[in-house]
């Protein structure tokens, strides 16, 4: 719908015709409205919508006192060189994931997209001129328009209010977006810390079983040992050597999956990791509700919320638009030269309204969409919910078992084992125990210390879990709760005319 303005050409004097009156007031009046809105059109976010990201995510355990980055600048690289200088920690690597890592950047450029779909939303079409020229014989007529979306201006609160209801669900995105960077994070380092870790024990365990290879041998020379005892100790140098490589590649591995989250170069990629992971909590900590934490501060679930609100908005213009969907009003005003010897003219002006008659679209199809859309909005914020409770039950769970069998190994298998150790060198010291058991108690041991350290990598990659299972979203993320469809819900004005 567009409001048309027409104007004489400059070849004709602007001298008022006798009785000609002005433009109507109610064109005027139209173009003073559109005027206004086009001058308090809203503005792009001059951060990029960092702080709004770092308030949602403010306070979260996952990131401690890490803070996300738009982009990079020459502090936070100061500070990644001076986090690189010093075995990395946890909160360390979340804060470098969080300032340098790419992942972080490209949620920032996708919420900056939202940010310029919302003030585009916000503002009306540039205005359109034409000019049209038309003779016949020795008349001439010249035509200049300026046209206005009336119908966009009416609707604009509409469009503006929506876009800006869709801007806070890509807010909740973004936030879900460093949540979830932090959370892989802090995994990829626990799992990169408990792989170096391994390689250090399964070494040990593989230098103690070619020790007994290699005794083995000098054994079966001397013909005290038969074949079959020697093979059998060459099989248990050759699959802890196995081991032992297979462990190497998995450190090689995770080092490298934690490098990528931090966005580091080759040559920054030497940093140093700590030698072990951090202890067990002494006590489980307390924890209120999980489910109802979960219902409350998991951002998919306030995002489905913030959905289901902008669809709920564009269903009640569908309502309003059902019928009429596009208006035209229009001041016209021709001017015809006779190019005569007198040089007369005539002007005829007046206004145009022309709307669409409904005499074959009702506009019930767009009406049951809109419908269907809110519904399908209103169960995907049911199925969210029952998502989270249900995860943070399962989270918590895994939180509990994890620490049990962790604390299990600290205070009773490892105590344990170590008692046995110290009696079987006492054997061996009595001459009461060969060699080869006290190598196979050895042995035995260092598989149970691998063991506990599995047990405390799990630990700590079930408490990433919770956290983020608390706070966070489930691994589909909110990305989940869009649909195709929902970007159309809104009915568009741009084409009208």
């Amino acid at each position: 719908m567009f409001l048309f303005l027409h104007r004489p050409s400059r070849a004709a004097p602007r001298v008022p015709e006798r009785g000609a009156t002005p433009l109507p007031l109610v064109p005027r009046a139209l173009t003073l409205a559109a005027a206004l809105a086009l001058a308090g059109c809203a503005s792009l976010a001059p951060d990029g919508g960092e702080r709004d990201v770092q308030s949602l995510v403010g306070g979260n355990a996952i990131l401690g006192d890490a803070t996300p980055r738009a982009a990079p600048d020459a502090a936070s690289r100061e500070a990644v060189d001076a986090l690189l200088a010093q075995p990395l920690d946890a909160q360390a690597a979340v804060r470098i994931a969080l300032a340098n890592g790419p992942r972080m950047q490209e949620a920032f450029a996708t919420l900056q997209l939202s940010d310029a779909d919302r003030v585009q939303a916000a503002s009306l079409p540039n205005p359109v001129f034409a000019f049209g020229r038309l003779r016949e014989g020795r008349e001439l007529e010249i035509e200049r328009a300026i046209g206005f979306n009336v119908l966009g201006l009416l609707t604009l609160p509409w469009q503006a209010r929506w876009a800006g209801q869709r801007h806070e669900v890509a807010k909740l995105q973004a936030a879900q977006s460093v949540l979830q960077l932090a959370a892989d994070t802090r995994r990829a380092w626990v799992r990169a810390v408990a792989a170096q870790q391994a390689v250090v024990y399964l070494r040990d365990a593989e230098s103690a079983t070619e020790a007994g290879a290699e005794l083995a041998e000098r054994m079966a020379r001397v013909g005290n040992w038969s074949a079959l005892q020697r093979t059998r100790e060459q099989l248990l140098h050759a699959d802890a050597a196995a081991q032992l490589a297979r462990a190497e590649q998995a450190a090689l591995s995770a080092r490298e999956q934690l490098t990528r989250l931090l966005g580091l170069n080759a040559a920054q990629a030497g940093y140093r990791l700590p030698d072990r992971l951090p202890p067990l909590p002494v006590s489980m900590p307390a924890l209120a509700d999980v489910q109802a934490s979960a219902l409350r501060d998991r951002l998919d679930v306030r995002a489905a919320q913030a959905q289901t609100a902008a669809t709920a908005d564009s269903l009640g213009l569908t309502h309003a638009t059902r019928f009429v969907d596009a208006l035209e009003i229009g001041g016209v005003r021709n001017t015809k030269f006779e190019n005569d010897a007198d040089g007369s003219r005539r002007t005829q002006q007046g206004f145009e309204l022309s709307l669409p008659i409904p005499l074959f679209d009702w506009g019930q199809a767009r009406s049951a969409r809109a419908e269907a859309l809110y519904r399908q909005s209103a169960a995907r914020v049911r199925a969210t919910g029952l998502l989270a409770a249900s995860e943070a039950r399962e989270a918590y769970g895994g939180w509990r078992s994890a620490w049990d069998i962790a604390q299990r190994y600290q205070t009773e298998v490892l105590p344990l084992r170590q008692q046995v150790n110290e009696q079987m060198v006492l054997r061996y010291n009595g001459m009461l125990a060969s060699v080869w058991e006290l190598l196979a108690e050895t042995r035995a041991s260092m598989l149970a210390v691998n063991a506990a350290m599995d047990a405390q990598r799990d630990f700590w990659l079930a408490d990433t879990d919770l956290q983020f299972a608390l706070t966070g979203s489930s691994p589909a993320g909110v990305n989940a709760l869009q649909s195709p469809g929902d970007s159309a819900a809104l009915p568009s004005t741009a084409g009208a005319h």
